[in-house]
Parts: structure tokens; sequence; C-alpha cells
């Protein structure tokens, strides 16, 4: 088999959880984070349902004079590698060398800062435009403040893949570990969409669910009476060590990224390949970089917006890769919605979880699953000891990744996550500088 790499921190802000262990029981109970917006919040009256995740105090990640002038996506992103590293029990200099750990934190970027700041101008000119804006917006800046916080000086990047950039994150920190290049990567994704402008656009794309007058079943992955996806909001960061590092460490791990696979379906921008040939090709890819068989794969966590479109390419495409041996399959997003790029790495975070639980998480809302999109669903969960997983994650623009996630040994695997735990440190130079 080819080289794993081994997860051993988790941090996440969700709709359903800001803990592993509180998003896997969410899903598993049926704990929505779908709501109507609240009468205060900038989406009441321009959405039904959104998935909100729970306010942060940005001073708890960030220098005061700072918190001005920065998106919520990198308060967002700023806790969950804090959490992810404070779980992996790692502090830059002490455990890791601070050139050989990498940062890669990715998604879209700020881009209601940069909408309320667009307002600005056009309200008070040119000089009512903030110099803190880049700064504040770009999508590189997450990753450029998780490494100026904890001191990271190795590898720094931020992937634009939409919704497939959380678990290409995952993918590229495995290509960076095996490789050698470094030793520990903090990677995932942080994405903060809830906001008017954004939400227009999706909504006149007719792509948002609709017409729910119950907000919790408005998100429907495979049911036949789905009709768009939840926009939602939240950060995902896994820590990713090479196995010999985890094992010198003596830490336990919670899964390993055995494998992961890349294509594009060069079809459309927004449109998913109908026959699912590249999607179906991206995860034979991630199968044999795991150097794992079909039949090995116990259990599959969709991508499953809800969308008419995209749920039946998916599952045309789970179809054509497994055939008549199919695993059981399932999408988390009827009760967290769809942080887009964030997601895949919450549910590599779940996928983690029902290997080490031996428990396959639910769709919830699917009473009547669509006959077009026939697979396996669990729609309770279930009791089942699963060694390998596949997690998808697909985007617009034709992106495809898939992960291949697998068990470790009984020896290495983590006991559940404990909360709350401890506060990571300021980067003292960069709050020196300030």
């Amino acid at each position: 088999m080819t080289s794993s790499v081994a997860v051993t921190g988790i941090g996440l802000v969700s709709p359903i959880g800001t803990t592993a262990d509180d998003v896997f029981d969410a899903v598993c109970e049926g704990r929505s984070g779908l709501r109507t917006p609240p009468a205060d919040h900038v989406l009441a009256g321009v959405v039904d349902v959104a998935a909100f995740s729970p306010p942060i105090d940005p001073t708890t990640v960030l220098p005061a004079p700072e918190t001005r002038v920065v998106d919520r996506y990198i308060v967002m992103a700023l806790r969950a590698a804090a959490d992810a590293l404070a779980d992996a029990g790692i502090e830059v200099g002490r455990d890791v060398d601070p050139y050989r750990i990498a940062v890669i934190v990715s998604g879209t970027g700020g881009l209601a800062t940069l909408d309320a700041q667009a307002v600005l101008r056009s309200q008070k000119g040119r000089l009512g435009v903030s110099p803190y804006l880049l700064p504040g917006m770009l999508p590189n800046m997450g990753a450029a403040r998780v490494a100026m916080r904890h001191g990271i000086r190795g590898y720094s990047s931020s992937i634009g893949t939409a919704c497939a950039a959380g678990a290409q994150s995952i993918g590229e920190g495995v290509r960076l570990l095996r490789a050698g290049e470094a030793d520990v990567v903090v990677c995932g994704c942080s994405e903060a969409p809830l906001f008017p402008t954004l939400a227009d656009t999706f909504g006149n794309a007719r792509a948002l669910a609709r017409g729910w007058a119950d907000p919790t079943a408005a998100s429907r992955p495979f049911d036949r009476r789905r009709n768009g996806l939840v926009l939602g909001e939240g950060a995902g960061v896994l820590v990713l060590e090479r196995a010999e590092h985890a094992e010198a460490r003596r830490v336990k791990r919670y899964a390993d990224v055995s494998g992961w696979g890349a294509t594009n379906d060069a079809h459309h921008p927004t449109t998913p390949r109908p026959d699912g040939t590249a999607a179906a090709t991206c995860m034979r890819m991630a199968l044999a970089n795991a150097g794992v068989a079909t039949t090995d794969i116990g259990y599959v966590n969709a991508h499953g917006t809800g969308t008419k479109l995209g749920d039946v390419a998916e599952s045309t495409a789970i179809r054509a890769v497994f055939g008549a041996g199919m695993p059981p399959v399932s999408s988390t997003k009827g009760v967290s919605g769809h942080m887009l790029g964030a997601s895949g790495v919450v549910e590599a975070a779940v996928s983690a979880l029902a290997m080490l639980r031996g428990l396959l998480p639910p769709t919830h809302n699917l009473d009547e699953p669509d006959p077009a999109c026939d697979l396996d669903h669990v729609v309770k969960p279930r009791p089942a000891t699963v060694d390998h997983v596949l997690s998808n994650s697909f985007g617009f623009g034709g992106h495809n990744i898939s992960l291949v996630l697998s068990r470790p040994s009984a020896a290495q695997t983590r006991t559940p996550q404990q909360d709350p735990r401890p506060e990571a440190p300021v980067n003292p130079e960069r709050e020196a500088s300030t």
C-alpha cells in the first residue's frame, strides 16, 4: 500500500458542532443546523433557510487592534486551526521545526467584506474604501494569518477550487508529506458566504432550496422532493503528519489519509457532467493511490448537496465505480447544509469518526429516494466495522476530489475529543509587531 498520512488533530467550526465528536453525534441524532435567518441577520428576507455556525469572539484568535479589519472567514479559519493544533498537541518550535510545518487553508475569501466596501465606495467615494481591505479579505489570508499566529514558516498556500477546495487542501497536504517536504501540514478550508449578494446569485441560479415551511426539512440529498442546496458557513482544519513523525511523538490518530484523486469534468462552469465519467475516474484514482480495491471500501461519504443534477451525476459515478458491490452511502448535508469548500473537511472528519465509532452516519430528510439515485442509502445510523472510507467533494468548474481514509491499528487509534481544548497562544513575535 502507498504510504499513509496520519490525521492527528481536528478543528471544526460548523452549524452542527465545534468538535469532531459533536458533529458526528449531530449527524447521527439528526440535530439540524438549518434555520430561518433571524430578523437581525443580513439574510433575513433574502433566503428561506441557511446554516449558521456559532459566533466567535475575534479577540480569542487575533490581537485586538486587528479584529476590526478581518473577514469572518479568517476568524473561523484561525479558530479551527488553533483547535486542530491543540487537539494534535503540537506547538510549533517545540514539536516541529517552523520550516518543516506547512499550512494550506483554502476558501473563496472575504467576499462579504469586499461587498461591504463596494457599498461604502458607492456612498462615500474612493476615500470610503479601507486601506486594510486586501489583508482583510484575500483568499490566501486564512493561511497567512494561521502562519502568523503560530509561527509557521514552511510551505503556505490557498486553493481556489470552490466546493472541492477543502478536500483538495487535504490531498495537497498528503502530497507534501509523501514528498518529504514537510513533517506536519495544517490543512483545511473556511467559508463565510452568508451575505445577500452571494445568496442572491445562488438563488437566481435556482440552486437554493425553497418553499419549505420547516427549515430543517429543506436540505434533502438524494430525495425525490429535493429542490436545491442550503447555503452554510463554517471551517474545518486537519493536522496531518508523516506517520514516522506522529509515532516519534507517541500520539494517536483519528485516521490515515491513504489516498486521493483529482479530475475535472471539462464540461460546464456550474453543471456536472451527467454521465459522471470524470467523477468516477477521480474515485478510481483515489483507490489506486491508496492501494485499495473497491471491495475494501466500507462506506462512501457523498458530496450530496441536494441539487437535482448534482445528486444524479454523483450517483451515476458511484454506481459506475462499485457496480453490484455497492457500499453504504450517505451525505451529511441534510443537517449541516452546504459550507462550500469547508464541507469536504468536515465530511472527512465525519468519515474518520465513522470508522472510529463503528457507526455509519445517515442522510437526513431522505424520505423517498429518487430512483435516479439508486444507491445503498444509510437512512438511520448503521453499525458497521469499516477499514476504509471514500469521501467525495465536487466544485463549480468541474473540479472533482476524492479522499480515501483508513482506520489505524487499535494501538494507534485516538480516543474521543475532550472539550474545551486549551487556547493556542497568539504568536508573540507577530503580536509584538502590531
